[in-house]
């Protein structure tokens, strides 16, 4: 195992690069049906939420905050699902998910719905700027 942080082949191949935070990668899901978002906390080998260090827990309780502020003005989803989930990729991440009434998975879970497609470049920029030109530190 090695100290050196990667980003898992499957969230890189399945998202949207936004930002680099103090201690977090934020993505963007290329899913067109919901705007979604990932914290991917840049910590080799960590697969828990209770395995991070004292301080990194606190950093992304921050991170997450700011970032569900910022979607949750951006689009004014019904609600915000912020969840962390092992299943499929271990390491480490955290989904920020809109949710509204009449989605395609509503209300059921976004995890197992179809995708109707992925994003095109414009709406992928166009959501990030959206979620990026208002976040509060």
């Amino acid at each position: 195992m090695t100290n050196e942080f990667r980003l898992d082949r499957r969230l890189a191949a399945d998202t949207w690069a936004v930002a680099e935070w103090p201690l977090s990668s934020v993505r963007l899901m290329d899913h067109h049906d919901y705007p979604w978002f990932l914290l991917v906390p840049r910590r080799a080998g960590i697969r828990e939420l209770h395995e991070l260090a004292g301080e990194d827990a606190i950093q992304l309780g921050r991170e997450s905050a700011a970032l569900a502020r910022a979607m949750d003005r951006a689009f004014a989803p019904e609600v915000l699902n912020v969840a962390k989930l092992g299943n499929i990729v271990g390491q480490l991440h955290l989904h920020h998910v809109a949710r509204f009434d009449g989605d395609p998975a509503w209300p059921g879970p976004v995890w197992g719905a179809s995708t109707s497609r992925g994003l095109e470049t414009q709406e992928a920029e166009d959501r990030i700027a959206r979620v990026l030109g208002l976040v509060d530190d």
